[in-house]
This record gives C-alpha cells, sequence and structure tokens, in this order.
C-alpha cells in the first residue's frame, strides 16, 4: 500500500469518525420521589461540529434542544427533560450530526421581544420581533421603546415580562390553562381570548422587586440600576424545551465607592415548571459589593420563610395598582437563595409604600445563582390556598438541592 492511498484510507476514517458521535447519557434520581421533566444539559463543546442532534430512550425518541448561548454559530449544549421513578436510573442515547438541521418538536416554551409596530391596532398583534436591543445609560423612557414593556419568557404554566428600565422588575402573566399564550396575546388578552381561558397581568409591581428583581443596596435600603452606561435585553433561546433570556447592565454604578461593574442576569424557564433560575454574573470578582432582592409584600398577603433561603408569599391585589373596573388577583410568590449569598434577611417593608421581602445579598467571587417561582390563583391544576403552596415550595426546595445525577460518556 502506498502512502497516497494510506493517506485517503486515514482521511475517509476520519471523516466517518466525524460523521457522528454517540454518547451514553445516564441520568439518576436520587430522591424517594418521581420527577417529572427533569432538566438534562450536555456539554458539546468537546465533541466538535454539532449541527443536529437525536435523543433516545429504549429506542424511543425524545425531544431535545440545542442551544448557541454566546452566539458564536456554534451549539455549546444539548438538553433534553427526564421522567424518573423513585431511585430510578435511565440511560439515553444521544447522536450528534456534523450535518443538517435541528429536529422540531412540539413548543413547549416560548420567549419574545418586540419592539411596536405603529400601524398595528391591536394591542396583540405586534410583529417588530428582535433578537436584541441596547439604550444607552441616558436613554429617556426605555420602559415605552418596547412593546409589553420588555422581553417575555414563559412555560404552560406561567408567564414574566422584564420591564426594560431602572427597575427591571418581573412582572407576572397569570394562566387558567396549562398552555402556551404569549404569541397569541402579547400579554394584552383581548375579551374574545380572556372568554376562552386565556390568563392575563396578575400582579402590580410599582417599584418594588415584583419576583426576585435584582437592585443595588446603599446600606439601608434597595436602590434602582439607574447609573449605567447602557442596558440590554436579548433573546438565547425561545424553545421549545427552554426559553432563556438576558438582561445586561454595562458600566452600573451600584456604589459610588467602588468601580462599576458589568452585570449579567441570565433567566432560564424550562418547560413544564413554574419555577426559573437567575444566573448572575459580573465581569469582576463583586464579593465586596452588596446587593438586593426579595419579594413585593403583597398586600394583605401571608408570609412564609424558612430562614434558610427560602421565602415566599400568598396575598392578592388589584393588578393594576387601580380598583376601577378591575377584579383582584391571588398570587402565590417565592424565592430560593443560596445561603452563601445571603448577608441578610430583612424584615416586610410597609406595603403601602410599595413594599418589599426584601435580603441583601452578595456574590461568590464573580456569580451568584437564585430560583424564583409564582402561581395564580385562577389556576385551573394549581394551589388554591397559602397553605397549599408553602407546602409545594418546600416539596421545591428538596428537588432544587437534590438535583438528579448526570453522567455522560461517549461510545
Amino acid at each position: 500500500m502506498n502512502t497516497h492511498t494510506l493517506g485517503l484510507i486515514l482521511s475517509c476514517l476520519c471523516l466517518s469518525a466525524q460523521a457522528q458521535t454517540s454518547l451514553t447519557v445516564t441520568v439518576e434520581n436520587p430522591s424517594d420521589q418521581a420527577r417529572r421533566d427533569q432538566p438534562v444539559v450536555v456539554d458539546l463543546r468537546q465533541h466538535g461540529t454539532v449541527a443536529s442532534a437525536r435523543v433516545t430512550l429504549n429506542g424511543s425518541e425524545l425531544p431535545s434542544q440545542l442551544d448557541d448561548l454566546d452566539m458564536d454559530e456554534q451549539y455549546d449544549e444539548l438538553c433534553f427533560l427526564a421522567d424518573l421513578g423513585p431511585r430510578q436510573t435511565n440511560t439515553y442515547t444521544v447522536e450528534l450530526m456534523p450535518e443538517g438541521e435541528p429536529r422540531t418538536y412540539k413548543a413547549r416554551t416560548f420567549a419574545e421581544l418586540l419592539v411596536r409596530n405603529s400601524k398595528v391596532k391591536e394591542k396583540n398583534r405586534h410583529d417588530n420581533y428582535l433578537v436584541s436591543i441596547t439604550a444607552r445609560g441616558d436613554a429617556g423612557r426605555t420602559y415605552d421603546l418596547l412593546h409589553h414593556h420588555g422581553v417575555a419568557f414563559e412555560s404552560e404554566l406561567t408567564g414574566v415580562r422584564i420591564y426594560f428600565d431602572q427597575r427591571q422588575t418581573l412582572d407576572l402573566y397569570g394562566k387558567r390553562k396549562q398552555q402556551l399564550e404569549l404569541r397569541q396575546t402579547q400579554f394584552y388578552p383581548q375579551p374574545d381570548q380572556l372568554a376562552r381561558g386565556y390568563g392575563d397581568d396578575v400582579l402590580w409591581v410599582g417599584n418594588s422587586f415584583g419576583l426576585g428583581a435584582m437592585r443595588g443596596w446603599d446600606g439601608t435600603q434597595p436602590t434602582m440600576i439607574d447609573n449605567v452606561k447602557s442596558r440590554t435585553q436579548r433573546l438565547i433561546s425561545s424553545g421549545p424545551l427552554r426559553a432563556i433570556v438576558e438582561v445586561v447592565d454595562q458600566g452600573w454604578l451600584c456604589d459610588p465607592a467602588k468601580p462599576r461593574l458589568n452585570m449579567t442576569l441570565r433567566y432560564t424557564q424550562w418547560a413544564g415548571h413554574r419555577d426559573f433560575t437567575v444566573d448572575v454574573t459580573f465581569n469582576r470578582d463583586a464579593s465586596d459589593y452588596r446587593f438586593s432582592t426579595g419579594l413585593i409584600n403583597v398586600k394583605g398577603s401571608e408570609e412564609y420563610s424558612d430562614h434558610k433561603g427560602l421565602r415566599a408569599c400568598w396575598g392578592s391585589d388589584y393588578p393594576t395598582g387601580d380598583s376601577m373596573g378591575g377584579q383582584r388577583e391571588t398570587v402565590g410568590l417565592a424565592i430560593l437563595l443560596d445561603g452563601r449569598n445571603i448577608v441578610s434577611e430583612l424584615p416586610a417593608d410597609r406595603v403601602e409604600q410599595g413594599g418589599n421581602l426584601p435580603f441583601v445579598v452578595s456574590p461568590q467571587g464573580r456569580s451568584m445563582r437564585y430560583h424564583l417561582s409564582f402561581c395564580s390563583a385562577k389556576e385551573e391544576l394549581g394551589p388554591q390556598a397559602a397553605g397549599e403552596w408553602f407546602d409545594m415550595l418546600k416539596a421545591w426546595k428538596r428537588d432544587v438541592e437534590q438535583p438528579v445525577n448526570v453522567s455522560v460518556q461517549t461510545k
């Protein structure tokens, strides 16, 4: 065999090896409770170019998703959802292909970023879809730049929008039925949609944290994110299994005695979940900075705290801040913090002043993660009382602190 022939054979073998990579993914449920829709994430960065993927369990295909997290046109992660019984272990086969397109599956999450179309009169028919928007720090009323005032995302259970202004408050869309709705309602359901059982805005937030907004801390009270060089909202992924959006505050002077920071907040919403994660990252070590987060102190609410990071409330208020022409909405809110990030848990603020259930927090190094969840009493299949909500949250905390175990091997 000559050198030329050997080279051709080796080239063909290399191409064949690159044609498909097969992985074995083992997922173990360490809990005595059954787990549904458990996120499984596979890092793809060591597997070369991936253009398409297929996940199977015992020969049956499962929905999966490929995500380009840093937007460099290379998929960084594959994810899918696992259903496991108590102490059960499943073994999945993942096939990675360097050509083709991502496989399509039924959407179970959705995210959108919209600029109003001045020629569209219906509040649920705007069509100027964006991937990203950045405003200078000295821009005027950025709250009005975007339709529904900021980026929005949802699972079948809940919907959220994040205001594009110095508050960056999370406002809530409660659902009656478990279905995706924001593409159809754009956070503003019309009478015919409401008559068919669609959801609506269920919380008045004002200048409060709403559901877990990240803010500054001046030593005595929360501060807005109002001294920035620029603020950005962008979509990373819309679905079908997880929606990922980011809010970026560039050059934030959160403490006049310290250098400016860049802060990125990444929100990840999984299908089948009412809870979602907030990953906070900074451009430098921010361990000696202090921030604040928490929940709005809903009027007439009942509060729960285990004083170990889980804090919640259940209460009712008018979602527009105006009792004329509306009806009260009952919601349950929850935040779950890592105890290592808690500087202090503070007493509830006065409700009539747009009060909060606040925490003072600090990252460890350049990052921190926390979890948020909420429910609306209008849900057909959701909790209907404070005690039921608080019991659900105790189980939720156990699940968060005892995630499924995932191991990946190349076949």
